[in-house]
């Protein structure tokens, strides 16, 4: 796997559940809040991904994750990303989330394991910035 850039994200972020049937709490989207959020419908859930303080009230979450973004955009012909980047973590013993956006992919990682996870990203000669 060629070197790859990431960048840790400020703040903290939580995977929250939400009933399938829930509609998307409109807050959410705002565009003028910061922070990355994602939004996924299954025909069992409705899962976000959001910084903390954005968690929908009625949702069951986990919180206490670090964001690291791969420097992008990515071109979609590229294969391999998240795999290497997910060996590497596992092999630190570092557990993950991913997700993948139209330009990019992203991990998160509990915070008591963010310096063990770049550890181990810089281990393996990708450039991370940020904490």
């Amino acid at each position: 796997m060629n070197r790859l850039a990431l960048d840790v994200q400020p703040g903290e972020y939580a995977v929250a559940r939400l009933d399938r049937a829930t509609p998307v709490p409109a807050a959410l989207l705002d565009p003028a809040e910061p922070g990355l959020v994602s939004v996924t419908r299954t025909p069992g859930e409705l899962s976000v991904v959001c910084p903390i303080a954005r968690v929908p009230e009625a949702a069951k979450a986990d919180t206490g994750w670090r964001l690291l973004t791969v420097r992008g955009p990515l071109a979609f012909t590229l294969t391999g990303i998240i795999a290497a980047l997910s060996s590497e973590l596992a092999s630190a013993g570092v557990a993950l989330f991913t997700l993948s956006t139209f330009d990019t992919d992203h991990i998160l990682v509990k915070s008591a394991d963010l310096p063990r996870a770049i550890a181990a990203l810089r281990d393996a000669g990708h450039d991370v910035d940020g904490d």
